[in-house]
């Protein structure tokens, strides 16, 4: 979806845990060069090419990734994309999860007992086949390089600039983005959309909610006019009000 010169909401759906799930990846660019925001799970490299061509982007523009954080379905495809992509090709990330995208440590949501409960949750209709490849990947999550680190206020001269602001609690070194031009916040996960309404993070999936909803007042700081949630997608209603909701109840997604 076209947001505003020079930033698309991408929309990739793809089949998990026997049914299908819609990410919002975004995609900024100017006349020199693009960045994306988020790979998605592992092998959507195709769907992401086609993404560019709807866009009317050219894959070869593709300079920078931002990693907002260090989940599978944010990290998944870099290392595919890092393969097809151009030479020269920048991955940046918050230094706290950096570690965790390029393998050095597992990811934090991935313990033994989280992995035990993907397993059980797995419908029994699946085909032991997908079964093993997805218990794999949970083990065994993609890796992939982080060039340089990023943090709260740095200010990065794409796509009509685009600062950073750090939200910990749905991952501790979670990134949220702030695109002037358009101004329109990335969210990332600090944010979602369910049924046309803003909420919090999913709570089941967030380590620290308090510290989420904490995050939520950085927003305040910027004149937005649009969020784009990876989960939910497009919002564009009164933030600073729906924020101050949310951080004042603890209301988070449901």
């Amino acid at each position: 979806m076209h947001i505003a010169k020079g930033i698309e909401m991408l929309e990739i759906t793809v089949q998990v845990m026997g049914g299908s799930d819609t990410l919002y990846p975004t995609l900024l660019w100017d006349e020199k060069s693009a960045v994306l925001v988020d790979t998605g799970y592992p092998g959507l490299l195709g769907k992401f090419k086609e993404a560019f061509i709807e866009a009317n982007v050219p894959w070869s523009k593709l300079r920078t990734i931002i990693i907002t954080h260090q989940d599978l379905d944010h990290i998944g495809s870099l290392p595919s994309i890092l393969t097809e992509g151009a030479s020269g090709l920048t991955v940046l990330s918050h230094e706290i999860e950096q570690p965790y995208i390029e393998g050095d440590k597992m990811l934090l949501k991935h313990t033994p007992e989280a992995l035990a409960a993907a397993e059980a949750m797995i419908p029994p209709h699946v085909p032991d086949e997908w079964r093993r490849a997805f218990l794999s990947v949970l083990a065994n999550p993609p890796k992939g390089r982080v060039d340089n680190t990023i943090g709260n206020r740095d200010f990065l001269p794409y796509a009509g600039g685009i600062t950073i602001i750090h939200t910990p609690g749905h991952s501790p070194g979670h990134l949220s983005l702030y695109h002037h031009e358009s101004q329109t916040l990335i969210a990332g996960d600090a944010l979602t959309v369910l049924d046309g309404e803003l909420y919090g993070p999913d709570p089941r999936a967030t380590p620290d909610l308090e510290e989420a909803l904490i995050s939520l007042t950085h927003f305040s700081e910027y004149e937005i006019k649009t969020v784009i949630c990876y989960h939910g997608g497009l919002y564009q209603g009164d933030l600073q009000k729906r924020i101050a909701e949310l951080t004042s109840k603890g209301k988070t997604e449901g």
